[in-house]
């Protein structure tokens, strides 16, 4: 059973999957721009959503219909806090100099540094619901 669950909506890969159906009705078809049409389509529908889930030892998270999927025990949280990400580091899946970020949108985030002594941001609109689920899970 999942302590926490909560899927943020990333505005951009959903302005990204309606440009690319708008354009697709009133354009005109040749093989490239079906397959530029495509791969937009693709990466909209990916990274139009992330999901996080706490379960009693784990925290999940995916992008879209789980194509990303990623997952670590809560043992090997050592530490983590609400940051908020630059502006420039966008959306999607990046390496920043805080570590991995994953992000669909807005800059809020919640940062784990792990026993490995990476750090990793999970970008989310609940920071602190998700810092609270996580430690409720982890103290149990």
């Amino acid at each position: 059973m999942n302590a926490y669950k909560h899927t943020q909506i990333g505005y951009w890969g959903v302005a990204i999957l309606a440009v690319v159906l708008t354009a697709s009705l009133w354009g005109n078809f040749t093989v490239s721009t079906a397959v530029l049409y495509g791969l937009l389509f693709l990466i909209g529908a990916v990274f139009a959503t992330l999901t996080i889930r706490v379960s009693e030892s784990t925290l999940q998270w995916f992008f879209g219909p789980r194509l990303w999927n990623k997952a670590i025990d809560l043992p090997d949280i050592v530490d983590m806090r609400v940051v908020r990400n630059s502006w420039w580091f966008g959306f999607g899946i990046r390496l920043t100099q805080h570590g991995w970020l994953y992000n669909v949108s807005g800059l809020q985030a919640l940062e784990l540094s792990l026993k490995s002594g990476k750090k990793i941001r999970l970008g989310t609109d609940e920071p602190e619901k998700l810092q609270a689920a996580i430690t409720a899970q982890a103290s149990s």
